[in-house]
């Protein structure tokens, strides 16, 4: 269920490469990196199919043009990428223009076509109507999951937003805790509430993956 990330703005080749090598001996099911790097990242795991190689669309800050994360949606499906992972319009969900919101969604789902899509929320800058009101637009328009954060914003999965989303979406879509996942402890904690995938960068997942083996 984990995703490893390198996806920050100083996220280096080396922790890319570390990120592969996790998900290798972990048998972790998907790995990001930034657009121009996911070439090599496909490059990397070329030999294990088992392992997911995610797309980031409009990261981080969700503001691009619909045409402008439809045609990221696109080159990146093209590259290799098995699940695309898309940063919702902040800005038009605080200004409830809705009807946007629900069109920008839609666009990037229609373009994934069968390749599973999460909507990115960034939940630490919306309030609580907001993150209801995003997460119903993201179940009716039929994503895979629904995306706490990117891992930028100051916080991202909390056991308040994960519960408030799952009592919003119940079975229509799946959701992922991501931003703030820094310790197994939270890790099950968001998993009891309903979180079913979990988004970690490289610099935290070493050290919560060796608590998980240690544990088994």
């Amino acid at each position: 269920m984990i995703d490893i990330s390198a996806v920050k703005a100083d996220s280096t080749i080396d922790e890319l490469h570390a990120a592969v090598a996790l998900a290798r001996k972990h048998n972790c099911i998907c790995v990001f990196a930034l657009p121009a790097h996911t070439p090599l990242l496909i490059e990397l795991l070329s030999d294990r199919p088992d392992i997911i190689v995610g797309g980031t669309v409009s990261f981080p800050s969700g503001g691009q043009t619909t045409a402008g994360k439809v045609a990221e949606t696109k080159e990146q499906i093209a590259m290799g990428c098995r699940e695309i992972d898309a940063v919702i319009n902040i800005a038009w969900v605080k200004a409830a223009k809705y009807d946007l919101v629900r069109a920008d969604i839609d666009a990037v789902v229609a373009e994934a076509g069968h390749v599973p899509v999460k909507i990115i929320l960034e939940c630490h800058y919306l309030t609580d109507d907001e993150i209801v009101k995003a997460s119903e637009l993201c179940a009716d328009a039929g994503v895979a999951f629904v995306k706490t954060g990117t891992g930028w914003a100051p916080s991202g999965a909390t056991p308040e937003n994960i519960a408030l989303i799952k009592r919003t979406v119940g079975e229509r879509c799946q959701i992922k805790a991501a931003g703030g996942v820094k310790d197994l402890q939270t890790l099950l904690t968001l998993y009891e509430l309903g979180a079913r995938r979990f988004g970690i960068g490289v610099r935290t997942a070493e050290a919560i993956l060796l608590d998980a083996a240690n544990q088994a």
